[in-house]
Order: structure tokens, then C-alpha cells, then sequence
């Protein structure tokens, strides 16, 4: 009776539905404390705890990566919004992106070659500031670890969702525009989706950041890959 519970597809989209509102009071509560991250490390806990394999939870799970599509498609109506707003400032977001890219992929390198990390791990960091569906691709060409650039780019957007506000506004900048395209590209879409919280105008340069930071580091990475070839 309980196997038959815990494998039915319901089981897995109910506990991430409960995680995801249990997280969200905690939230409307204590700011710095990320929904996503609070659900996941929940979800986490309980699989362990009641020993559920990953597999039963799943099978639920997978109906809501099903929104994905339509939700990243959502993003375009605020870019739809300020179309004139953005059109003006596309200059300025190009080269913000570029610079945001450039810099992700160079402090990755840094930081991981300073640790005395091997090169498998560094070809994992590089593109851990896109979003995950590009990311993991980058890794692949590139020869690193498919696995472990999918939680790096996880961390990345859940540290940039929790602290990347609090950071900007300690260093003085608050305008919407420069907020958007901060964590657009530093951040991908858990950036994009803490910030259109805050300020539809903001969500919309971050989303159309987010999408540039994607094409341009592919494009980036083209000579890292004919490097290593």
C-alpha cells in the first residue's frame, strides 16, 4: 500500500507543491530565506529520511517541469511591456551583458585554478551562469562534468536570487534597469524569477539579459572549444 502510494505520480507533485508553499511562508516572514532553496532542501530531507528512492518522487516531479515552457514563455510579456524602454537602453544591456559574460566565464577559471582544481572541474565551472538547459550542453562539448554543472548553475542562480539584490543595493545601485540586467545575467532564471517579484520593469530587462548572456556565451566559448580541440 505505501510502495503503491509513494510510486503514483501524485506523490511526487503534491510533497514539491507542500515544499514550494511551506518555503513561501517562510519566506513572506524571513526574506533571505530563497523558496527554492528552502524547498529543495526540504524535499531533500524527507527522501532521505523515509529512504524514497529519487525515482518515485519523479515520476510526479516531471508533470511540473512540464510548466517550464509556458513559464519561460511569460517572460516575454514584460519585455512586450517596456519594448520602448528597452529598444532605448539595448546598447547598454548588450554591452553589460557582454562584460557580465566575460567576466563569469574568467572568474570561474580564477577561482577554480587558484584552488587547484583539475581541468574537468573547470570546464564544469565555466558555464555556470547561463541557464541549465545551455549550460549543460556548454559542458558536454567542452569535456566536463554534465552532472556537476548542472548544481553549479543551480547554486549560482540560488546564491545571485538571495544575495544579488542585498549586494547591488550595498554598492549603491538601485535602478531597475541595472538591477534586471545584474541578475538576468549573473543569475539566469532563478534571478529573473526573484526579480520580476520585485518590479515587473526589472523581470523584464533581467529576462532579455538572460537570453543574450545564453547566446553570447555560447558564442564565447566557440574558441575555448577549438582551443581544446
Amino acid at each position: 500500500m505505501t510502495n503503491s502510494i509513494l510510486q503514483h505520480p501524485l506523490f511526487g507533485l503534491s510533497l514539491s507543491v507542500i515544499s514550494y508553499a511551506f518555503a513561501n511562508l517562510l519566506y513572506q516572514r524571513w526574506r533571505f530565506m530563497h523558496p527554492l532553496f528552502v524547498c529543495t532542501g526540504f524535499i531533500i530531507l524527507i527522501l532521505v529520511c523515509f529512504r524514497i528512492p529519487f525515482e518515485d518522487f519523479k515520476r510526479g516531479a516531471d508533470v511540473l517541469t512540464l510548466l517550464l515552457g509556458p513559464a519561460t514563455v511569460a517572460l516575454g510579456v514584460p519585455l512586450f511591456k517596456y519594448r520602448v524602454l528597452i529598444r532605448t537602453n539595448l546598447a547598454r544591456v548588450l554591452l553589460s551583458v557582454l562584460a557580465g559574460s566575460i567576466t563569469g566565464i574568467g572568474a570561474s577559471a580564477a577561482i577554480v585554478g587558484l584552488l587547484g582544481g583539475s581541468q574537468s572541474i573547470i570546464l564544469s565551472m565555466l558555464p555556470k551562469s547561463v541557464s541549465s538547459p545551455i549550460s549543460i550542453e556548454i559542458a558536454v562539448r567542452l569535456g566536463g562534468i554534465p552532472e556537476l554543472t548542472a548544481v553549479l548553475t543551480t547554486i549560482t542562480g540560488l546564491f545571485g536570487s538571495m544575495f544579488g539584490t542585498r549586494i547591488l543595493s550595498w554598492l549603491r545601485i538601485r535602478d531597475d534597469i541595472s538591477i534586471g540586467i545584474a541578475l538576468g545575467t549573473a543569475a539566469h532564471g532563478i534571478g529573473t524569477a526573484k526579480v520580476l517579484k520585485d518590479s515587473e520593469r526589472q523581470g523584464g530587462f533581467a529576462g532579455l539579459s538572460m537570453a543574450i548572456c545564453g547566446i553570447m556565451t555560447s558564442i564565447l566559448f566557440i574558441p575555448i572549444y577549438m582551443w581544446l580541440k
